[in-house]
């Protein structure tokens, strides 16, 4: 008979650390709050935390290039670049996504070569997203 695999602590106690550690950094503000205000210019530079965060999200995906293989033409730059423009155009959030997904699925199905292989349910969603920017 084999023992059972032995338990190790050392990984338990690391999870268990992390999480005390996420704990106490993200509830820390709202229970301690009241008795350590924050300077005016730390609340205008925390404004501006959800951006960073969503460009540091977003920019690695839309870079052309790539680690193993160097520069590469992705049509995900060029559907962002024209969801930007719409921005620009219309400054509605909506219309963003719906334009920004409509250009990224029809620059795929043009250059992917096996457009007529897409799956039903693409088609699908690609045929509702247009009906929406046209309604919008």
């Amino acid at each position: 008979m084999t023992a059972a695999a032995p338990f190790d602590w050392y990984i338990f106690g690391a999870i268990a650390l992390l999480t005390l550690c996420s704990l106490l950094t993200r509830a820390g503000y709202f229970l301690f709050g009241d008795h350590f205000p924050l300077k005016d210019s730390v609340r205008r530079a925390l404004r501006y935390a959800p951006t960073a965060a969503l460009i540091g999200i977003v920019t690695p995906e839309l870079l052309p290039w790539h680690a193993d293989v160097g520069y590469v033409f992705d049509i995900k730059a060029v559907a962002a670049l024209i969801a930007v423009l719409v921005y620009m155009r219309t400054r509605s959030s909506l219309l963003v996504i719906v334009v920004g997904m409509a250009a990224f699925w029809i620059l795929r199905m043009l250059f992917s070569g096996s457009g007529s292989t897409w799956p039903l349910a693409q088609k699908r969603m690609l045929f509702t997203t247009l009906w929406l920017f046209y309604a919008a």
